[in-house]
Protein backbone atom coordinates (compact mmCIF):
# COMPACT_ATOMS: atom_id res chain seq x y z
CA UNK A 1 0.00 0.00 0.00
CA UNK A 2 2.83 2.63 0.88
CA UNK A 3 4.91 2.04 -1.99
CA UNK A 4 1.82 2.47 -4.26
CA UNK A 5 1.12 5.45 -2.87
CA UNK A 6 5.03 6.98 -2.98
CA UNK A 7 4.99 5.80 -7.09
CA UNK A 8 1.85 8.17 -7.06
CA UNK A 9 3.25 11.01 -5.26
CA UNK A 10 6.36 10.69 -7.20
CA UNK A 11 4.75 10.13 -10.69
CA UNK A 12 2.59 13.36 -10.01
CA UNK A 13 5.28 15.49 -8.70
CA UNK A 14 7.09 14.39 -12.02
CA UNK A 15 3.77 15.15 -14.12
CA UNK A 16 3.31 18.54 -12.09
CA UNK A 17 6.77 19.99 -12.39
CA UNK A 18 6.68 19.08 -16.27
CA UNK A 19 3.71 21.16 -17.05
CA UNK A 20 4.86 24.10 -14.82
CA UNK A 21 7.96 24.15 -17.00
CA UNK A 22 6.34 24.25 -20.62
CA UNK A 23 3.87 26.62 -19.18
CA UNK A 24 5.42 28.58 -16.74
CA UNK A 25 9.06 28.41 -16.71
CA UNK A 26 11.94 25.56 -17.54
CA UNK A 27 13.61 25.81 -14.30
CA UNK A 28 10.95 23.73 -13.28
CA UNK A 29 13.14 21.06 -14.42
CA UNK A 30 15.56 21.13 -11.71
CA UNK A 31 12.46 19.45 -9.34
CA UNK A 32 11.84 16.63 -12.00
CA UNK A 33 15.84 16.03 -11.92
CA UNK A 34 15.29 16.05 -7.83
CA UNK A 35 12.41 14.05 -8.07
CA UNK A 36 14.32 10.77 -10.29
CA UNK A 37 17.31 11.41 -8.31
CA UNK A 38 15.67 10.67 -4.86
CA UNK A 39 13.99 7.48 -7.10
CA UNK A 40 17.44 6.44 -8.52
CA UNK A 41 18.86 6.94 -4.68
CA UNK A 42 15.84 4.85 -3.27
CA UNK A 43 16.61 2.49 -5.75
CA UNK A 44 19.97 1.79 -4.63
CA UNK A 45 19.79 2.48 -0.67
CA UNK A 46 16.52 1.15 -0.01
CA UNK A 47 15.41 4.54 1.94
CA UNK A 48 12.96 6.76 0.57
CA UNK A 49 12.19 10.33 2.07
CA UNK A 50 8.59 9.89 0.71
CA UNK A 51 7.66 6.72 3.27
CA UNK A 52 9.67 7.77 6.22
CA UNK A 53 7.50 10.98 5.89
CA UNK A 54 3.93 8.75 5.67
CA UNK A 55 4.93 6.15 8.30
CA UNK A 56 5.25 9.33 10.67
CA UNK A 57 2.44 11.72 9.37
CA UNK A 58 -0.27 9.00 8.72
CA UNK A 59 1.00 5.83 10.26
CA UNK A 60 1.13 3.80 7.42
CA UNK A 61 2.82 0.36 7.81
CA UNK A 62 3.99 -1.93 4.82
Amino acid sequence: MKNRIVRGIAGSFILISLLLAIYVDLNWLWFTAFVGANLLQSSLTKWCLMDDILTKIFKIKN
